[in-house]
């Protein structure tokens, strides 16, 4: 590990990116301790742990701007780069390496043509990333006109404001990437507490449940579901019992599986959604977690059967709607028009800032010499 010295301070460089509709720190592998502990505590107190806020670290204080991903060339001849995510868990102190982020993914092919860690092409470049999380594999399509990243465009996803340039991600090999199987527990539906529920993992654990069944609308804010104790305690218990089920163990401390209500479309899309993440209602859906519950809804059998509006395979198109407006996920069939192939979507993604960010010695964190 290689940093300059600023004063009392260490200094490591970072590149702050937004990724969807989520934002992490950008750490090369390399520049970070290689033991795993001295790592963590490097990072926890960049980010500004143990205070819930971060005030004293440039966390933002929010599930979905306390994340980081460790960036390296990869080893696997299959890819280009390895993806490693991680989920700073505010007010505890740790780090989930659990799932992967589908949304940050989308800012690791920028992040590694900026770089230099993949040469750019004329006019649009393929990296292969490895994520390590799940050790499985995506395709991103960047736009880069002339040999450099293009941010600018046309595309608008929902919770992002304006527009940018697409970036296509192509998954490959996510079926099954955290518990082994499409549908963990061998059925498309499980009854857990009483409620009929579809445990699904194509990139993302996800535990899919009928909001109705729930006593729910499905079109509650999330202000509101996460002010209604009683219905947050029954969902965890689901969890709880659900992670046994699908092959994760004791999620008590896990972020895994992400627990989603459905109910039908409101704006004209396949199907609506609330999903928690996992204790607090998510302000929108994650990419691999949308992933997921469309994957539901091609399937037979499943809680979402009656809910959800399907085009015609080989390919469907899924509208999925949240909080904030809709994801669109397309889903590729192999020749049958029964198992699923493949996934893309469309993401968009861009620096914030590039420097280094200064953190205070840590006593898992071995002294620095200056640069």
């Amino acid at each position: 590990m290689a940093t300059t010295s600023f004063s009392s301070l260490d200094a490591v460089p970072c590149v702050w990116m937004r990724g969807g509709t989520s934002k992490a720190a950008f750490f090369h592998a390399s520049d970070l301790p290689v033991e795993p502990a001295a790592r963590d505590a490097l990072i926890l107190a960049a980010m500004g742990h143990p205070d819930a806020r971060q005030i004293d670290g440039i966390g933002g204080g929010h599930p979905l701007t306390t994340k980081v991903a460790f960036i390296s060339r990869s080893q696997d001849a299959r890819a280009d780069v390895d993806y490693l995510f991680g989920q700073v868990v505010a007010a505890e102190s740790r780090i989930d390496y659990a799932p992967t982020c589908g949304n940050i993914l989308a800012a690791v092919g920028p992040f590694a043509l900026e770089e230099g860690l993949v040469a750019a092409q004329p006019q649009e470049s393929v990296v292969r990333i490895r994520m390590v999380n799940t050790n499985s594999y995506c395709d991103a399509v960047v736009q880069t006109p002339g040999g450099r990243v293009a941010y600018s465009g046309d595309t608008h996803i929902s919770g992002v404001p304006g527009e940018g340039s697409p970036i296509e991600l192509r998954f490959s090999d996510i079926v099954g990437s955290s518990c082994g199987a499409l549908l963990p527990t061998g059925e498309p539906t499980d009854r857990i507490d009483g409620v009929e529920v579809t445990c699904v993992d194509n990139g993302m654990p996800v535990v899919v449940m009928r909001a109705a069944d729930l006593g729910c609308t499905g079109n509650e804010t999330p202000a509101e579901l996460d002010a209604n104790t009683a219905l947050k305690a029954r969902i965890e218990s689901i969890r709880l019992q659900a992670g046994q089920r699908m092959g994760l163990g004791d999620v008590s401390v896990k972020v895994v599986p992400k627990m989603t209500l459905v109910s039908p479309a409101q704006a004209g899309g396949s199907l609506n959604t609330r999903t928690f993440i996992p204790r607090k209602c998510h302000d929108a859906i994650g990419v691999l977690g949308a992933v997921s519950v469309a994957s539901a809804c091609v399937l037979s059998g499943t809680v979402t059967e009656p809910l959800c509006r399907l085009g015609a395979a080989p390919r469907h198109d899924l509208s999925v709607e949240h909080p904030t407006g809709e994801f669109t996920v397309r889903l590729l069939m192999d020749d049958s028009g029964l198992a699923i192939a493949g996934a893309a979507l469309l993401r968009t993604a861009r620096p914030l800032f590039r420097g280094q960010v200064l953190v205070p010695p840590q006593p898992l964190i071995r002294k620095l010499d200056p640069a």
